[in-house]
């Protein structure tokens, strides 16, 4: 049995930060996630996880940017309580092309140190 099914929302975790998303489809004779991001909250990596609640979070709106294929073990399943808190603020952001720049590149970044930490960790 698959560990996820398509529309699941699931999180790619990275120290304190977050990349909330949907489960496109899953490619289980590759082991790889169709993954579609919708956010990513940020928190300073100076940040302890036992502070999480207190600590600044940006929230970014990464919807207009490209779909992911990861390995699935990478990704854990959200918890509705994490995920509902956000989408509210969602709605109000703006689509400008200088915000939904920023978005790609913040994107990017993060998803640049998990995957280099990924490799260290599994070579």
């Amino acid at each position: 049995m698959a560990p996820f099914h398509p529309n699941q929302i699931v999180s790619l975790d990275h120290h304190a930060s977050h990349l909330y998303g949907e489960v496109i489809q899953l490619l289980e004779d590759r082991d790889v996630c169709w993954f579609r991001p919708l956010f990513l909250v940020i928190v300073d990596d100076n940040e302890s996880e036992i502070n999480y609640l207190f600590t600044s979070k940006t929230l970014i709106d990464v919807r207009l940017t490209s779909d992911l294929f990861y390995p699935t073990k990478m990704f854990r399943p959200a918890l509705d309580t994490e995920v509902i808190a956000w989408l509210d603020h969602l709605e109000s952001q703006d689509y400008s092309t200088e915000r939904i720049q920023k978005a790609r590149q913040q994107l990017h970044q993060f998803i640049h140190q998990l995957w280099q930490d990924y490799k260290e960790k599994n070579p």
